[in-house]
């Protein structure tokens, strides 16, 4: 996927960009937007620009001027790379859809591939993938084939890879694929969009998905494929983050999704799965403070 332009391409609304983004970093949100508007005049065609444009302006409190360039965004990149849909729907501008738009999770990881295991582990306390390992071992410890959904640059492949016979990887973003396949951990790397994720029907032994539902929003259709892919007695390994509202999940300000275990529990009955553990754990660090999660292991009856 080409990259959305970090820069206008014109060199005076650039610097006055650079202008703004100071202005915000010290607090002045409302004069931040205004001198991005005026660097947008001379390159109306800046899509990422627009997109700033809005958070900008959202952090002022101006949320309809926010919307008005959010909605400027995607008239200029309709795939929304940037996520402008999401930042609508947080704000109460668009109605909040059961998905991410799949183009804005590949950009998101495109970018974020080279930084991803430094950023993650080291510096937001990353631990899904040996909570999902530690609980997965206790259900059982050696499995036939197995699926790692949305397996990014393989951390948890590393642990999967002395439990099971053989290690299929699916990831939307092909930057994440080639860190992942420099590991030489997979039998095969697969890039794939898990919302139109179609897996052999009876053909595995484990199915994980690690850090991965809160890029994907309502589950309802994801799940029972899941349970369609697995042997009976199969094993499926997953967290969310939580959340302890009556929503079925909810997209939170970092756009990122969270669910609930009252969902999650009625979801996974009705496809066929035996919960054998969900437990709540901190699966990492936003911001500095510890995010809550769900640590689950289902048995496909």
């Amino acid at each position: 996927m080409k990259p959305l332009d970090l820069a206008s391409g014109d060199l005076l609304a650039d610097r006055r960009a650079d202008y703004a983004e100071m202005l915000f970093a010290s607090g002045e949100h409302a004069a931040a937007g205004e001198v991005l508007l005026g660097a947008l005049e001379l390159a109306p065609g800046w899509a990422l620009g627009w997109f700033r444009l809005g958070e900008m302006r959202s952090e002022a409190g101006a949320f309809e001027a926010a919307a008005k360039a959010w909605r400027m965004s995607l008239e200029l990149d309709p795939d929304d790379r940037a996520g402008a849909t999401l930042k609508l729907e947080l704000i109460g501008a668009a109605p909040v859809s059961d998905a991410p738009p799949s183009p804005f999770v590949e950009a998101l990881f495109d970018h974020y591939a080279p930084t991803f295991e430094t950023a993650l582990v080291q510096k937001l306390d990353y631990r899904v993938p040996e909570l999902l390992e530690t609980a997965i071992r206790i259900a059982r410890s050696e499995f036939g084939p197995c699926a790692d959904l949305g397996c990014g640059t393989g951390l948890m492949g590393e642990r999967l890879r002395p439990m099971v016979a053989r290690l299929d990887g699916y990831d939307i973003s092909r930057a994440m694929l080639k860190k992942a396949a420099s590991k030489n951990i997979y039998d095969s790397l697969t890039k794939a969009d898990l919302q139109t994720l179609e897996l052999p029907r009876a053909s595995l032994d484990l199915v994980t998905a690690a850090d991965v539902f809160m890029y994907v929003g309502a589950l309802d259709d994801l799940v029972p494929k899941v349970a369609a892919a697995l042997y009976p007695s199969g094993v499926f390994a997953f967290s969310v983050e939580h959340h302890r509202g009556e929503a079925n999940f909810m997209l939170l300000p970092s756009r990122r999704y969270a669910h609930s275990e009252i969902h999650l529990r009625a979801l996974l009955a009705g496809s066929g799965f035996t919960l054998h553990s969900l437990e709540n754990a901190d699966i990492r660090k936003d911001r500095g403070e510890p995010i809550e999660g769900l640590i689950g292991v289902a048995i496909k009856q």
